[in-house]
């Protein structure tokens, strides 16, 4: 997806407000927004990284 086009970013804008992201996670999207293909792949990419994320932190605990 193309972070520069106005109707991902708007996307985006929703994204952030309906689930309350905070700014971590808002920079995390932002890097994952150019290797997603569409909305679903996006999420999917935030599932993964985050759930990949924990894993380090429970391993580094």
């Amino acid at each position: 997806m193309n972070i520069n086009d106005k109707s991902v970013l708007e996307m985006l804008n929703k994204l952030i407000v309906i689930n309350r992201l905070d700014k971590s996670q808002i920079l995390q999207m932002v890097n994952l927004v150019s290797i997603s293909n569409d909305i679903n792949d996006l999420k999917d990419n935030l599932k993964w990284e985050s759930s990949k994320s924990f894993h380090q932190n429970i391993l580094n605990k």
